[in-house]
């Protein structure tokens, strides 16, 4: 009866700390993220902007518990390329793309090469166009200009350039949006597309449709998603905290977006959170998306 009892105290001590541990923890032995889709599921490190400086080994072991074996890098976080990709290999995560910014590639298109390799990434991806208060047309045209000649010299080196939606470039243009102007005006063999599903809502398109006129383009997505009652803010790239929500809790129609992303030819999808509680919300986001039926 002592043993039993010492046996029944230990279990309700273990589920009870199981209850309070946080979702990443809980999912600490689980195995790599499975889904329906034509591609892995990774995660953008943006989504642990705060943790990242802090503490990288501990930050992508964190990932890695969470079923992760792909991700995408935003930055170094105060490392070398050398050192951060020694901590992705020791974590044993596949940094296949890489964020980089639009000046970088402008005024260090070598330095940015070598990064890129380093890390072991195939495609170059730029997330904002520099551009004052209001996209314009004639912004989208003079990136448009730009991005041939990123992906020309990155293309040389044997990677990919892609540039990522970000809520502003889905304002209307002659062309349809400013994004399908800047694909309209740029090489479809240098300049390939990211759409981020959250930004291209918010910003007043519909996504699905959107990569519906990037197919042969589209090299990866983020998933995001956008709270219920939240307005879309057409031409708006950018959005408070509290508006970004766990996969599938949100505004998207994910099955129609997703369907449309492997007709289109995707074939990375990274979650991205960029609410306050990104080791909250990203555990929600992976148990919808490996629940998906499509």
């Amino acid at each position: 009866m002592t043993s039993r009892r010492r046996f029944l105290h230990t279990m309700a001590a273990g589920l009870g700390a199981s209850a309070v541990a946080p979702s990443w923890a809980r999912a600490a032995t689980r195995s790599a993220i499975k889904s329906p889709l034509n591609g892995p599921i990774g995660l953008q490190l943006y989504s642990l902007r705060e943790s990242l400086p802090k503490d990288v080994p501990g930050t992508l072991e964190k990932v890695r518990a969470m079923g992760f074996r792909e991700v995408e890098s935003a930055g170094l976080w105060k490392q070398t390329a050398p050192d951060f990709r020694a901590a992705l290999d020791k974590a044993s995560l596949r940094c296949q793309s890489a964020h980089i910014g639009f000046d970088r590639l402008r005024d260090d298109m070598p330095g940015a090469i070598s990064e890129a390799k380093t890390l072991g990434a195939t495609a170059v991806v730029v997330a904002w166009i520099p551009h004052k208060d209001t996209f314009t047309r004639e912004d989208a045209l003079k990136a448009a200009e730009a991005f041939n000649g990123y992906g020309k010299a990155l293309s040389d080196a044997g990677l990919r350039f892609a540039y990522h939606c970000h809520g502003y470039d889905s304002a209307p243009s002659p062309e349809g949006t400013l994004v399908d102007t800047i694909a309209k005006s740029s090489d479809p063999k240098l300049v390939s597309f990211q759409v981020d599903v959250f930004h291209a809502h918010h910003g007043g398109a519909d996504p699905a449709k959107l990569i519906e006129r990037l197919k042969g383009r589209l090299v990866s997505l983020h998933l995001k998603d956008q709270k219920k009652g939240f307005p879309v803010e057409v031409g708006k790239g950018t959005a408070p905290q509290e508006a970004d929500v766990p996969v599938g809790t949100g505004q998207i129609e994910w099955p129609a977006v997703l369907r449309a992303a492997m007709k289109a030819g995707a074939s990375l999808y990274y979650i991205e959170d960029e609410s306050t509680d990104p080791l909250g919300h990203i555990p929600q986001s992976v148990a919808y998306v490996e629940g998906l039926k499509l």
